[in-house]
């Protein structure tokens, strides 16, 4: 339990600094040579593979996901998943017009309006396929299937991730800050669902 809390705290931390630096040059620096890195292998192929990717964070294919999974789960789990993937958006949505960081304006290859930090593809994808995660840790009994389920979709949460900067529509800062936030969110909630459980 300790453990947890210790975690969610380095996870607090760790988002506080970032969003401190988001207009400083440490950020700026560190963006740019993660967009070197990227843009450098931009091509044909990579183009159409992470325009499909991204569509695995956007709001139709989310609110699909979460309608399948919430079907699975108990009464009390399913309250908590949907409140907390709600709370996610909310929380996201607040975040972007407090700060209002606006998106990068170079070599974008999709359209996407609104401001910049943090991610909501990241957060929702942590929130909604994250949960997924820890469903199929509980659920599955089959070792090589739970691993392998578990194998792709802890890559499809970073391909989402890095396809929002080899788009063009986020900056890396963005996608790392939306994954520690959403992250640290999620162990509160399976906190909370354990320790329901602990009760029954």
């Amino acid at each position: 339990m300790k453990k947890k809390y210790i975690l969610i705290s380095i996870l607090f931390i760790m988002f506080t600094i970032i969003m401190g630096l988001i207009f400083s040059d440490y950020i700026v620096s560190f963006d740019d040579n993660i967009y070197n890195i990227i843009f450098n292998i931009r091509n044909n192929f990579f183009d159409n593979f992470f325009k499909t990717i991204t569509t695995f964070g956007n709001t139709i294919t989310i609110l699909c996901i979460t309608i399948a999974l919430l079907v699975f789960l108990s009464q009390k789990e399913r309250y908590i998943a949907g409140t907390t993937i709600l709370l996610t958006v909310l929380l996201n949505q607040a975040l972007k017009y407090i700060l209002q960081r606006p998106r990068p304006n170079h070599m974008r290859l999709i359209n996407q309006g609104g401001y910049s930090f943090p991610s909501g593809h990241a957060m929702i994808s942590i929130a909604v396929y994250g949960f997924l995660i820890y469903f199929v840790a509980k659920k599955v009994k089959k070792m090589y299937l739970k691993y392998f389920t578990i194998s792709i979709l802890i890559i499809l949460i970073l391909g989402i991730g890095i396809s929002r900067i080899y788009l063009g529509v986020h900056y890396p800062s963005d996608v790392l800050a939306g994954y520690i936030l959403s992250l640290m969110i999620l162990i509160i909630v399976i906190n909370v669902i354990d320790q329901e459980k602990e009760k029954i």
